[in-house]
């Protein structure tokens, strides 16, 4: 098999296969505000942390089939900030909702009936019943295609709700977190069952595979270890 080359998909096929292989994917329920001052909350799942130093998440935009901008990226593009809020089974069916194609204008917030507090380094409103809140401001946005763009945003601040945050060592409970994770079309996946692989050194797998345990079997407890990096994360 000489593999799939991507140019001879239409564009909605390769979203298919591309949304089907890169699973699962984190969920970033993202709200701004309009040019009245509503709030507008919309699900991405083209999203994921970039860089801790600075601190950078990056999120793809899409524009309407017209080439129009949807109102998450106007509104970003005028401000410049917004919150990313990271969705749990509770929150889950309202993030649904807030994928409606409501009209312009409308916020999804009041729809949804999502309550929302005031965010503190930027102006708009995070979302009370999100598991963690990261309130962001644009760094650049880059432009792909005519209706696609790649915003990098600095995640000023996170609020967690309260029991998911060792803040002595920041440790998240992810038993509590529960969050979900994004597969393709209607489907979506639960975090329930971790499981750990320790971060060897060099001289530690050479000794493992002289020792003739070449399995590659995950190994350890099923707690996090080490420094968190995952495996060829140098």
């Amino acid at each position: 098999m000489s593999g799939i080359p991507l140019r001879d998909l239409s564009p909605h096929e390769r979203y298919k296969l591309l949304c089907g292989v890169v699973v699962p994917r984190p969920i970033a329920l993202v709200t701004t505000l309009d040019a009245n001052g509503a709030v507008n909350a919309a699900p991405f799942s083209f999203f994921n942390v970039f860089s801790e130093d600075p601190p950078l998440i990056v999120l793809g935009l899409q524009h309407k089939p017209d080439r129009t901008p949807k109102d998450t990226t106007r509104n970003i593009h005028r401000d410049g900030e917004f919150v990313v809020h990271m969705v749990d089974e509770a929150l889950a069916s309202a993030m649904n909702d807030c994928a409606v194609d409501f009209p312009s204008g409308e916020s999804e917030v009041v729809a949804t009936g999502l309550a929302t507090v005031p965010s503190v380094d930027v102006r708009v409103p995070r979302l009370t019943a999100a598991p963690f809140a990261l309130e962001c401001r644009r760094s650049v946005a880059l432009s792909f295609a005519p209706g696609r763009e790649l915003l990098v945003g600095e995640v000023l601040r996170i609020h967690a709700r309260p029991g998911l945050v060792d803040t002595n060592n920041m440790y998240v409970d992810f038993a509590a977190y529960r969050p979900i994770g994004r597969l393709f079309g209607n489907l979506y996946s639960y975090q329930r069952e971790p499981f750990a692989m320790d971060r060897e050194s060099y001289s530690q797998w050479s000794a493992r595979l002289r020792a003739g345990d070449g399995t590659g079997k995950p190994s350890g407890n099923g707690k996090p270890s080490g420094n968190g990096k995952p495996s060829g994360d140098s």
